[in-house]
C-alpha cells in the first residue's frame, strides 16, 4: 500500500518539473557559409538546416550552451 503512494507523489514531483520546463523556439537567420566548422555542427545538432529553419527545443543548460556558442547566427524566443 505506502509504495504505491510513493509512487504517485514521485509522478506528481515529476509533473511539477516539467510544467516549469520552457521551451525555445531557434531560428537560424544568417547562412553558416564562412563559420568555423564547431559552429556547423553545432547548428546542425540542433536540427537547423537552411537560413530561416525553426526548432523548437526544452531550455536547459546543454541547449543554453549551444544557443551561446551560435548567438551571431541565430534567433531565440521563449515559448
Amino acid at each position: 500500500m505506502s509504495d504505491d503512494k510513493n509512487k504517485d507523489k514521485k509522478k506528481d514531483k515529476n509533473k511539477d518539473k516539467n510544467e516549469d520546463k520552457k521551451e525555445l523556439r531557434i531560428t537560424l537567420v544568417r547562412s553558416t557559409i564562412g563559420a568555423l566548422k564547431l559552429h556547423k555542427r553545432t547548428v546542425q545538432a540542433l536540427g537547423l538546416k537552411k537560413t530561416n529553419s525553426c526548432v523548437t527545443r526544452k531550455d536547459n543548460p546543454a541547449t543554453r550552451g549551444q544557443i551561446n556558442q551560435i548567438r551571431h547566427l541565430i534567433k531565440v524566443e521563449e515559448v
